[in-house]
């Protein structure tokens, strides 16, 4: 913990505050408060929460990397694959969780200006909303006039639906499975800050994992993100016309729940740092967990949506055609051509970003054949 870059002033006094205001939660809720709603408020909580704070979260001087920031073929081929969806719908796109804009950007700057109508970004956090707007003013004016801020979510959509690495942000519940009985893992206070604490499951929660939890394995800790279930529902709901893609890190149920994965998959990211205590710098570190991509098949097909696809990153973007763009740079021995092959690799490795990252599809009222999956189906996984 030693090694990790200090907070500067403003960040303490705003991680304190915050603190503050999760203490007294604690103490209202007579000494326990559920984890999750401690990762909500961590993450979401107004003026100091993680995204709703000043800080850089995105990039190099951030707290991680996404693809967009490292490569603009990334959005690329999301265009080519949008280019075969649109025409089928009104022609909107959007996007959750836009992060700095520069995927919007990177797509629009592909995609012929005919090919769509309107690019809403549904951002939550109004510090990213300020920035997407200032990245996509400053490096791609002429769209800005078609691309519109939502604040809250739209009654219908009729389009496709993007969202890059967001379920993985939504908070979770941490469960452990003990010999006498599966625990809702919480926090409470200590003289020495918050710290963890557990009560019996119950309920919905109980149920769902008596379901997915390894029989006859003990101590054994990990997750279930019904929040990001229900909204993958909700938005499936209200999908007249058209698809979504989701790509964000995860796995299939078997191998989410295995039962050598006995620590779960939670995890902090401080710059570019991975923490495993989520009780560090709270508020100013980003808080994930891993996305069991069976229940999120299950919330969008349980909702009438047509299954589209299952695969890799790495899979997804060959398919798009991410080599052709790569050979598109021309000079082999320069210095973009360089660079570019290192963030390619990064997205394309099996170790890396390659395989961790999965891409999952769904549509209505469509045609079900998308390029990004026509090579690799791990459909059967699921």
């Amino acid at each position: 913990m030693n090694t990790l870059p200090p907070l500067d002033e403003q960040a303490a006094n705003d991680c304190a505050a915050l603190c503050l205001e999760i203490t007294d939660k604690i103490k209202q809720n007579n000494g326990f408060l559920p984890f999750v709603d401690y990762m909500n408020w961590a993450l979401y909580a107004p003026k100091y929460g993680y995204y709703s704070g000043r800080a850089e979260k995105i990039g190099q001087y951030g707290d991680f990397a996404t693809a967009p920031q490292l490569t603009d073929l990334f959005g690329k081929c999301l265009a080519r694959q949008l280019l075969q969806i649109l025409p089928q719908t009104a022609g909107n796109i959007y996007e959750f969780g836009a992060g700095t804009g520069k995927l919007a950007v990177d797509i629009l700057k592909w995609l012929p200006e005919n090919a769509w109508q309107k690019y809403y970004i549904i951002e939550l956090s109004a510090d990213l909303r300020t920035r997407q707007k200032d990245y996509i003013q400053h490096n791609a004016p002429q769209y800005a006039h078609k691309i519109k801020h939502l604040d809250r979510l739209p009654k219908h959509f009729d389009g496709v639906i993007l969202g890059n690495e967001v379920l993985d942000a939504m908070p979770c519940e941490v469960l452990e499975k003990r010999e006498d009985g599966i625990y809702r893992m919480g926090v409470k206070n200590t003289p020495q800050g918050f710290d963890w604490a557990a009560t019996k499951a119950t309920g919905l929660l109980l149920a769902e994992a008596q379901n997915r939890l390894p029989e006859s394995v003990f101590s054994y800790r990990t997750e279930i993100n019904l929040q990001a279930e229900a909204f993958v529902r909700t938005v499936s709901e209200r999908l007249t016309r058209g698809g979504m893609l989701w790509i964000d890190y995860g796995f299939d149920r078997k191998e989410y729940y295995h039962p050598q994965r006995n620590t779960g998959t939670l995890m902090g990211h401080y710059r570019h740092h991975t923490v495993d205590n989520p009780f560090v710098f709270t508020g100013q570190m980003d808080l994930t967990a891993h996305i069991d991509f069976t229940a999120i098949a299950d919330a969008a097909t349980e909702e009438g949506l047509d299954f589209i696809g299952y695969t890799t990153q790495a899979a997804f973007l060959m398919a798009c055609g991410i080599t052709d763009f790569l050979a598109e740079l021309g000079d082999t021995a320069g210095e973009k051509y360089i660079k570019t092959v290192s963030a390619v690799q990064k997205l394309l490795n099996p170790h890396e970003m390659g395989e961790l990252f999965k891409c999952i599809a769904f549509g209505k009222n469509i045609n079900p054949d998308w390029l990004g999956f026509s090579g690799l189906d791990l459909s059967g996984k699921l």
